[in-house]
């Protein structure tokens, strides 16, 4: 039987991802970060520490975005 699971989703219509750019947001050896929609800067380290807190929660951290129409990022963790 497979264990229940709860997923939390948060979505924008923002600037989006361009694709080759998803596979390095959870590299802590490569600093990334770009502005967003109304210019405000960030540390690149938000998405890492979710990511890493998530695995650590035995679940997972999910993103899915396309430039020009938005980001969803989707966490996964266990019910109980």
């Amino acid at each position: 039987m497979e264990a229940e699971r709860v997923m939390i989703v948060v979505s924008d219509t923002g600037i989006g991802i361009p694709t080759e750019n998803l596979s390095r947001l959870f590299r802590i050896d490569h600093k990334f970060s770009t502005p967003g929609t109304a210019g405000e800067r960030g540390t690149g380290l938000g998405l890492i520490l979710c990511h890493e807190l998530a695995g650590i929660l035995g679940g997972e951290l999910r993103i899915e975005s396309q430039s020009g129409h938005g980001t969803q990022v989707s966490l996964v963790l266990p019910s109980s």
